[in-house]
């Protein structure tokens, strides 16, 4: 036992616990304002130029008299995007539940590296202020959208002040704590295992966040190589990305850009969805009450996964001018990515066929990842092929099809987990009705902003527009735009219930039991509050992860840490 202070025990602690909480809490922080930042977009998309109802409180954030102006049209735009993928998704699923599960699901006492572990934490807070700061400038804070391409993000493209600057500084910031909690992870899962333990016995919510770590280590530096380079260029007055270097000789290209940011920006898509993957298949076994279909296949699928994910980056370029041999090619891998996740989403389907099925909180969130996710994958073949994508790129098609893939799955995967181990971070439960009251609204609505999305981008409609409406072949589009919104604002309101079922749950919701699930890994093998150090006596592992009606146990579970005899 440790005896420490309040500033050591809860803010600057260096036990993997109480990190993955500061992960969370910051996370849902983000989550919250980015969503607030889609409800302003939908408006303007909705109702081009007028004035943003109080109870949006528009007036707080762009323009005046609560009207959206395009600059900063192009300002919310940016944030989202940036904050939903880098400082909602990354903090809530990696940096949370990677930090809270790995040691626990492994039987380790702490990562490998538990000061470098708190350093990270507080690297990405910096961030987090960096960013804030951006939007009280004087010409406020980015507006070059999430991928910030050059010439627009550097002062000669038109932008003014010094936002993008701010925007590539949190970014940067972002990626060096990212690269020190994936090493972390990584050393962590190779050298702290229990006894027992092989890879072929871990959970695969572990495997989902290792093999992400594994991809952050390789990729983040090459998208921070090129932010550094970016950074440069608008403070120092560089010209790595300069257009029109090269017919003077020199060797700056923002083309270049392009490269550096989707040679990660692609494998940035399965460092997000890979963690989800993993808890998914997971709680579908918990949950249906028998082993995970085709467990080791699944992980292979996604160690594939993660190879093949390096080599198709290109398929976001298809516009750019390139090849058209170099075209076929990343087209050819890009399909070819789609047949291992399609293997493991018919094991996902394997383990429901014919199993004991529990529709509990965590479970309606887990299912739904199947429905958003295959919607998902689906349309990503037709933005995966030349022909098709030439006509998709940039449309609201991608919107939707990229908000199924990454804002819908990773929502409900981030839901089903804070559901599912809500009892072991705080000792108490989630309200079932409320949370069944929230997946439905959720998901209904959810269903009915992004597959729109998709049907007005196959109808031409433009992302990034300030006002559709000025085209006269997308004014048929206006009624649906406005039910998109409306749809949109629904769902924003389901999440107050979330967060209400949140706070509440967390100081007056029913004290869990060590166990409610009968689920099998570790974590849930001691009391809470779990101890810094975790484990009185580290575990011996007998067995896998999914040991459910196995008929030589006397119940439908038998944890990790019992040996199975067979009869």
């Amino acid at each position: 036992m440790h005896s420490e202070s309040f500033w050591r025990k809860d803010i600057f602690s260096t036990d993997h616990k109480t990190i993955g909480k500061q992960f969370l809490f910051f996370g849902i922080f983000f989550l919250l304002f980015g969503g607030f930042q889609a409800m302003l977009l939908r408006w303007q998309l909705a109702y081009p130029g007028q004035p943003v109802p109080w109870w949006l409180m528009g007036f707080l954030y762009e323009g005046t008299g609560g009207i959206i102006d395009p600059d900063g049209f192009n300002r919310l735009f940016t944030m989202h995007g940036t904050i939903m993928i880098f400082w909602a998704i990354t903090p809530i699923l990696i940096g949370a539940f990677g930090n809270f599960l790995i040691p626990l699901q492994i039987g380790a006492r702490d990562m490998a590296f538990p000061t470098l572990n708190m350093i990270s934490f507080w690297t990405f807070f910096l961030s987090g202020v960096v960013l804030l700061l951006s939007h009280f400038l004087p010409a406020g804070s980015a507006s070059g959208g999430w991928t910030s391409y050059p010439p627009l993000s550097l002062p000669g493209g038109g932008i003014p002040g010094l936002g993008q600057a701010f925007w590539t500084l949190s970014v940067t910031l972002m990626g060096a704590a990212t690269m020190m909690g994936a090493i972390n992870y990584i050393i962590t899962v190779i050298r702290l295992r229990a006894p027992g333990m092989t890879y072929w016995r871990m959970p695969l919510s572990v495997w989902g966040l290792w093999l992400t770590s594994i991809l952050n280590a390789i990729f983040v530096p090459v998208i921070a190589a090129g932010l550094i380079m970016l950074l440069l260029d608008q403070l120092l007055g560089t010209q790595f990305f300069v257009a029109g270097r090269l017919a003077a000789g020199g060797g700056g290209d923002p083309l270049l850009f392009q490269h550096v940011f989707w040679i990660f920006g692609h494998p940035e898509v399965y460092i997000l969805i890979l963690p989800v993957w993993g808890i998914v298949s997971d709680l579908l076994a918990i949950y249906s009450r028998k082993p995970a279909f085709g467990y080791k296949v699944t992980s292979i699928c996604m160690s594939t996964i993660v190879v093949l994910s390096s080599i198709v980056w290109g398929h976001h370029m298809y516009t750019t001018g390139m090849s058209p041999l170099l075209g076929k090619a990343f087209m050819f891998l890009t399909l070819l990515i789609s047949i291992p996740s399609s293997i493991f989403f018919f094991n996902w389907l394997g383990t429901l066929w014919r199993g004991s099925l529990h529709f509990d909180p965590p479970m309606l969130y887990t299912m739904s990842v199947i429905w958003v996710f295959g919607l998902g994958g689906l349309t990503g073949l037709y933005n995966a092929t030349v022909t098709s994508d030439i006509y998709l790129h940039d449309t609201m098609f991608v919107v939707g099809h990229f908000h199924y893939t990454l804002a819908a799955s990773v929502l409900f995967g981030g839901f089903a987990a804070i559901a599912h181990w809500f009892p072991r971070m705080f000792g108490r439960m989630l309200n079932p009705l409320m949370s069944k009251i929230h997946f439905w609204g959720t998901f209904i609505t959810l269903n009915l902003v992004f597959f729109n999305m998709m049907v007005v981008g196959y109808a031409g409609q433009h992302r990034r527009i300030y006002n559709p409406s000025e085209y006269e072949f997308l004014q048929p589009l206006a009624d649906m735009n406005v039910f998109i919104t409306y749809a949109a604002l629904v769902l924003g309101l389901f999440q107050i219930l979330y967060l209400f079922n949140f706070v509440w749950s967390l100081v007056k919701g029913k004290v869990a039991e060590t166990n409610p699930w009968r689920a099998t890994t570790l974590e849930w093998t001691m009391d809470y509050p779990i101890p810094h150090g975790n484990f009185g006596e580290i575990p011996q592992v007998y067995h896998g992860p999914h040991e459910y009606s196995n008929p030589n146990t006397d119940q439908d579970w038998a944890p990790q840490t019992v040996e199975i005899k067979s009869s």
